[in-house]
């Protein structure tokens, strides 16, 4: 493709996803697509000669748009919001087409330092002090290994340049709550902690670890000579929504000197709100931190930003220096490829800075606030509702409900909880996951695509009220 056709094709690339965009409410939310549909319809060997590029668009209409679950659509009430606002895409396609990469400062200084800019300019707007260093990764996952890994280190006197974990005369502990992400679990395992020696904590009624239970935790596993390591506090949980109690957390982290981490991978977006941080108070005496931009904030994914209030542990942990790589520079430059586990990164800093410049902060905390509104609304909707429930506080855009028929109870109620939410979705009118909480079904509803309106709540509303009451 030549430079004057990568422009004709880019045009047509442009209006397409324009169109999409504009014609999105208009889909089924959820995809109708059944196992290996589309994979049937794409051959089995890759083509010999050039295809058109009207082609390739064509395939876009005909067989990936009915294969996708639109995640920008107005209804989409699912998972969690994923947004990808039009600047944040031009960014993405601006870093693609630019095709540089973060060896070093030296290989693209300016994939540094405007990565080092919008870290910067996202930590103010949240709040944090000066005392956070930022870089971006790809997904949560990937921040909370790195930040077990930095506290399996910080423990072990760095262990890594001895025997590691094989040497430890003690057994490295991670505490954490039932009500924390999954990627906590997965990061513990990856970091060579061990099932064994990942504590759950128990957690109130409102699904918030309990700083007592963590301190009888850690006192337990000092006497039965375990060594405890970190704790992973999570400030909205992604099932419950649930706020950790950050602060008294942290005294206990640094009574016992344990690494703190903090999950706000969904909340963190919110504290652009400076009505919102107290859901995270005491966060200034954690260790690490990630949230997502790519979430609710409206950053096309994938953004994750990760924050230590050490950096140079977080070097030291993760420094890698071929002589291909050093430059005269490096004494006064980052070099991000000690900051995460990739020698490599794209400009991903490129769609965080772009979506920055042309939302400003007031119109993106607007739209947040817009966001809440609409999850108060709904809560209300449902407490007020016979036979519905909200089962858990409503701090931020989810809300947990249930619809509790007399003479329903255990599995005929999951049943029927289960039954009315795949209706909705099937029907293509709006998107919402199921999940559990307390060992039974209810169904939740994450408001905060960039389109839904008060309009597409209220709608959602009475389809899960007609639903519900079908037999």
């Amino acid at each position: 493709m030549t430079a004057e056709e990568f422009r004709q094709a880019g045009h047509q690339l442009i209006d397409w996803i324009a169109d999409y965009r504009a014609r999105v409410a208009e889909l089924p939310v959820m995809a109708r697509t059944a196992p290996g549909e589309v994979k049937a319809q794409l051959p089995s060997t890759p083509p010999l000669d050039p295809e058109p590029f009207a082609s390739i668009l064509a395939d876009l209409d005909k067989i990936i748009v009915p294969g996708l679950s639109h995640w920008q659509h107005p209804r989409f009430f699912g998972y969690f919001p994923s947004n990808g606002l039009l600047s944040s895409v031009l960014g993405d396609f601006a870093s693609s087409g630019l095709g540089v990469l973060g060896l070093s400062w030296q290989s693209s200084p300016a994939l540094t330092e405007v990565e080092e800019v919008a870290t910067d300019w996202m930590r103010q707007m949240t709040g944090l002090s000066e005392a956070w260093s930022g870089v971006i990764q790809d997904t949560a996952s990937t921040c909370t290994l790195l930040a077990l890994m930095c506290a399996r280190e910080r423990a072990s006197d760095y262990g890594l340049s001895r025997g590691g974990l094989q040497e430890e005369d003690r057994p490295l502990v991670v505490y954490t709550s039932a009500h924390s992400h999954s990627s906590v679990d997965k990061a513990a395992l990856l970091a060579g902690f061990g099932r064994s020696n990942v504590r759950v904590v128990e957690h109130d009624a409102h699904y918030a670890m309990r700083a007592a239970a963590l301190e009888e935790a850690i006192q337990r596993d000092l006497a039965a000579g375990f060594h405890p390591c970190a704790v992973v506090a999570t400030t909205g949980a992604t099932t419950s929504t649930a706020l950790d109690p950050v602060e008294d957390l942290a005294r206990i982290a640094q009574r016992y000197t344990i690494w703190l981490h903090v999950d706000a991978a969904m909340a963190g977006s919110a504290m652009i709100l400076p009505e919102c941080r107290w859901m995270w108070q005491g966060i200034e005496s954690a260790d690490s931190l990630v949230f997502n931009p790519h979430k609710w904030l409206g950053v096309a994914f994938d953004c994750s930003l990760y924050y230590v209030r050490d950096p140079q542990h977080l070097i030291r942990v993760m420094s890698t220096n071929p002589s291909y790589l050093r430059s005269s520079a490096d004494a006064q430059v980052k070099n991000l490829r000690d900051w995460g586990l990739p020698l490599g990164r794209r400009f991903r800093a490129m769609k965080l800075w772009f979506m920055i410049r042309e939302q400003g902060v007031t119109a993106l905390q607007n739209r947040l606030r817009r966001d809440l509104a609409n999850a108060q609304w709904l809560a209300a909707e449902v407490r007020q509702a016979p036979g519905w429930k909200v089962l858990a506080p409503v701090p931020l855009q989810t809300i947990c409900v249930r619809h509790e028929p007399p003479g329903l109870a255990e599995e005929a109620l999951d049943r029927h909880t289960l039954a009315w939410a795949d209706r909705i979705n099937r029907s293509g009118r709006a998107y919402l996951t199921p999940a559990i909480l307390d060992g039974r079904w209810m169904v939740r509803v994450s408001i905060g695509a960039l389109s839904t309106e008060r309009e597409h709540v209220e709608a959602l509303w009475k389809l899960m009220r007609d639903e519900a009451a079908r037999p």
